[in-house]
């Protein structure tokens, strides 16, 4: 048995309203992925995958919103060897700046 759930874009608070079992428990809604589960399409399979990939804007949108398009992942509560998993977000790389001050650069004056 299929049951409506309502979802909050967590960018610009758009409504999409989902078709799914209500057997699925939900665990989060996120703008990022979370690293090792694996998403669904909006119209795929929900049961055979742990989270769905919403595009913000695709499906049933309320009141007449368009949504951003910015992707964000609904994703479900998962067991591995009778222990609930707690989720990670994908790991991002991140530039640092190189060590030392930096200050601002004067500009080349007249030579004395």
């Amino acid at each position: 048995m299929t049951v409506p759930v309502r979802y909050y874009c967590p960018r610009c608070e758009a409504i999409v309203t989902l078709q799914r079992s209500g057997s699925l428990a939900d665990k989060s809604v996120t703008p990022y992925p979370l690293e090792g589960w694996k998403y669904a399409s909006i119209d795929g399979e929900y049961e055979r995958a742990d989270g769905v990939r919403i595009v913000c804007g695709d499906g049933d949108i309320e009141d007449g919103e368009d949504g951003c398009g910015e992707p964000y992942y609904l994703n479900f509560v998962r067991f591995e060897d009778g222990e609930e998993i707690e989720p990670e977000p994908e790991s991002e790389s991140v530039t640092l700046a190189p060590p030392g001050p930096r200050g601002p650069q004067a500009p080349d004056g007249p030579s004395l």
